[in-house]
Formats: structure tokens, sequence, C-alpha cells
């Protein structure tokens, strides 16, 4: 197995990493920005060097400067986690042609699934169920309009370049498709550096549901039960489960070979997503892969007992799967919901300050996946999302309570979060009994109720405000109030370097 690998990310998935690397007896290199010298997966690391950049964000995305860090911290291997390099073909034949070995796809598996334009073709020709809509790229309106009359609206038009909901608009009429047309094509070009869009017929009320897939160098493919991904806002997931509480073991079944007749028709290897959209008939569309371990992986290890993060280690090493199909089992249900740093009493505003108050919720059936603590600070450089809480139990209601306590009894001060409105989907009763698709927010969710939330909300935030002024009145402070600097640099008897 390795000896050591480089982590090419940061924040709770680094730390995700790092962990079953320790686990396994495999040494993390950190690269790190000078922003973040002092994070938990810094500290976490047994070796951390330092990026270089014009701006915090681009140093995480100079694919030379990480594989150089690589080769010089003698890293045999380099796990890129999800977001910054993670779907990079590029990066990821860098790492390759640099001789080390890349936790993730073949470079050529990631380009042809990292356009959705040519992943349809591909998807296609295997004979994966796809949604109606355009083979090639459009970036002429007149054309979009011939192939939306072709469709019937309503139409989804989406960037061909990327996901995340960037560059995608809902057009119900006619009317509003050249403006849409032209918003869609000036958000992909910033968030992609290409204007091209695609369109497709919108499948009205659909769940979001996807396949975990897990395949070696050996030619052994597995799927891992699915994923329902429905609760979003802004085309952004924010809470996740396993399994979903409307598919047959038939429709599972038939999903499951499914995405395993996809990854085989890209060659992938490693851990992949294949994402569907299931309408309200329960018949299933292919909507993209995704080529990497996705924020929502933790549902999958707690119903499955599967962990992905060392299958991909083991894969990446050149192991067979230790386990076929007919060993996967799914063991109760689990939620998770991503905690950001955002402000749900005003429209969701990023929150940006240092966490001086952090206690993660415990228990049975309770985990915490952070990547940061007390004394981290939350910066408008990176992605608010601060950790994620997943719960586990013997079925969904029970997975859902243990949740809802689990929000409850987490504390974080020093930035606005959106644990109110989480703890509002919980109690919502078309959530809590499987009634909702990805239009729940928008269309069901009341917002109502959170505002009735906000004097409980801000009773608590004053209580824990009284807690550490009482703990400063007697000369304490609550833990890690300032940063701390980190004791690789006082102890001998250590050989974790921050360089």
């Amino acid at each position: 197995m390795f000896k050591r690998i480089l982590v090419a990310n940061r924040g709770e998935i680094a730390v995700r990493v790092m962990r079953t690397s320790r686990e396994m007896g495999i040494e993390t290199v950190a690269v790190y920005h000078e922003i973040d010298k002092e994070s938990l997966f810094v500290n976490y690391a047994d070796f951390a060097y330092r990026l270089h950049g014009e701006t915090p964000k681009s140093a995480y995305l100079d694919m030379d400067q990480i594989i150089e860090i690589a080769k010089k911290s003698g890293a045999e291997a380099i796990h890129p986690g999800y977001g910054f390099l993670s779907e990079r073909a590029e990066f990821a034949r860098k790492v390759t042609e640099a001789g080390i070995k890349f936790i993730g796809p073949r470079a050529e598996s990631i380009e042809m699934m990292g356009s959705k334009t040519k992943a349809r073709e591909i998807m296609i020709a295997a004979g994966v169920p796809v949604v109606p809509g355009t083979k090639e790229k459009i970036t002429d309106i007149e054309r979009a309009k011939e192939i939306a009359i072709e469709l019937g609206f309503p139409v989804l038009l989406k960037a061909a370049a990327g996901g995340g909901g960037k560059g995608m608009r809902k057009v119900f009429e006619s009317n509003d498709l050249q403006p849409s047309f032209e918003a869609a094509q000036r958000e992909a070009l910033k968030a992609f550096g290409d204007d091209a869009v695609y369109l497709e017929k919108f499948i009205e009320s659909p769940k979001h549901i996807e396949i975990q897939v897990l395949s070696d160098e050996h030619g052994n493919y597995v799927y891992l039960a699915e994923r329902d991904c429905s609760i979003q806002r802004r085309h952004q997931k924010v809470v996740e489960e396993a399994p979903s509480s409307v598919l047959t073991e038939e429709i599972r079944q038939a999903m499951g070979n499914v995405a395993v007749n996809a990854a085989k028709a890209c060659n992938y290897h490693n851990a992949g997503t294949i994402e569907f959209l299931l309408d309200k008939n329960l018949n299933f569309y292919f909507l993209e892969m995704n080529t990497r371990l996705q924020v929502e992986h933790p549902v999958t290890e707690l119903i499955t007992g599967i962990n992905l993060v060392k299958e991909q280690l083991k894969i990446a090493w050149g192991e067979k799967l230790s386990f076929s199909q007919d060993d996967v089992k799914i063991s109760g249900h689990a939620v998770e919901c991503r905690i950001y740093a955002e402000d749900p009493f005003n429209n969701f505003m990023p929150d940006t300050g240092l966490i001086s108050y952090h206690r993660q919720p415990a228990g049975y059936g309770v985990r915490v996946d952070s990547g940061v603590e007390s004394g981290s600070e939350v910066t408008i450089h990176f992605d608010p999302m601060l950790s994620k809480l997943i719960t586990h139990g013997s079925d969904r209601l029970e997975a859902i309570s243990r949740m809802e306590m689990a929000l409850r009894n987490y504390r974080i001060k020093g930035v606005k979060t959106v644990i109110p409105f989480l703890l509002a989907v919980m109690q919502h009763p078309e959530f809590r009994y499987g009634w909702f698709d990805t239009g729940f927010i928008e269309h069901s969710f009341d917002f109502e109720t959170l505002e009735k939330m906000k004097d409980e909300h801000e009773e608590i935030v004053a209580a824990i405000a009284a807690y550490g002024i009482r703990l400063t009145q007697n000369n304490q402070k609550p833990a890690k109030m300032q940063p701390k600097v980190s004791k690789w640099k006082e102890s001998n008897l250590l050989t974790r370097r921050l360089i």
C-alpha cells in the first residue's frame, strides 16, 4: 500500500481523506494557502507545504505547483477530494505523467464524462435512457428556438462544460427563451470558460436519484444502492439520504445495472456517481456522471458499511474489489445535512468571521465530517460549507429524528448557519413522509415556519454568547478562541513539519 499521499484539497474533505489514510497507516501531505495555515486539515496532516498564488483559490488550482510539492514530499499518489481539480482531466493526466498515482479515474474517462453533450452521446450508444434533448452544443439562439419547439416547453438550458447548477435555466414559455439563453451563456462562460449550452426536455416534479459505483482496474464493477438528493436550493443539494424512500427493489436493480453499464461505457475505474432524474411514474433518465467522490458519500457508507475512501485507495494501489454485488446489503437509513455558513433569515447570504465556539453533536448513529473547529476563520474565498452532519437509524423516521436531535445540539457561534432552516426541513410533513421532489424548497417549504424559529434560534445564540462572557470573566476562554501555534513547531519528538 502507499506509504504517503498528498491531498490536493482543503476543509472537511481533506480531513476525511486524511483520517482514513491514517487508519490504513498511510502518511498524508497537506497543501495550503497562507490564509489556511491554522486550519484543521493542515494540523491534521503529517506534513504540510505552503502554496503560493495570486488568490487563495488560484493556489489550490495550480496543477504544476501541487505536482512539484508531491514530488518534493515523497508522495506516491494524489487524492483530489471533490471540487477544485478533482474533475480536471488535465490534472489527472499530468499527475500520471509525473509518475504519481492519481486516486481517481483515468484522464480519458474524466474527459468523456466532463462534457455533458459527449456524455449523452456515450450513454445513448450504451443504451442508457437519457432525457430527450440536444446531442450537440448550442451557441446560436435561433437553433435553440428550433430545438425548444421540437422538444416542447418547458425546457431546461444547461452549461455544456460543467455542472453545479451553473448556467442552468428553466424556460416555460417561448418569450422567455432568448433572455434565459443569453443569461445561461454568460454564467457558463464565467464559470467554465465556455459559453456553449444544451437543451433538454424539462421533467416536471422529478426526484434527483444517484447511484454510487465502484470499479477496479481488473474489470470488476459494483453499485452501492442509491442516494436521494432532491432537497435542493438554487440547484445545490442541501439534504441527502440513502436509500430513496420511493424506489422498489426492482427499480433499484434496474438503475444499478444501468449505472454499471454507464461506467463500463467510459472504461471507468475508482469511485464515481451516475445521476438520474426520476419522474412521477418512476421512469429514470441519465443526468450526468460525477467522476469523483461525492460530498454526500457518507450516507452510502452508513447504509452499506463500506468506507469509500478506503476503497479508492485500495483500487488506486491496484487491488481487486474485495466484495461482489451480492455482498452489498442495505442496512437502515441515513440522512445528511450540509452545514453552511449562510444566514437563512437573510436570503441565505454567506457569512464570514471567526468561529469562537464550536460544539459538535454526538451520540449513537450521529457522525460529523467537519473542516472547522473553535478558532477557525470562515472567509469569502471558498465555499461556505463548514461541515456535514450525518445520522443513521434502523429506518427513515428514526434517522430523521436523530438528525433533528443532532441539529438542536449543534452549536456554532461567530457565524450564522443554516441549522434553523435544516431543522424546519426535518420537521416538514412532506419531507418526513417522503412526499417531495426537487421543487420542494421552491414550492412546498413554509418560510413562515422558518421565521417563527428565528426567536428560538437567537435565544440559543445569546445563551452561547453569555457562556463565553462568563468564562472570560472567570479568566477562562472557550477552547481555541484564538488560533494557536501548531504543536508541530514546538515538539522535537514529532516528524510532522509545516513547510
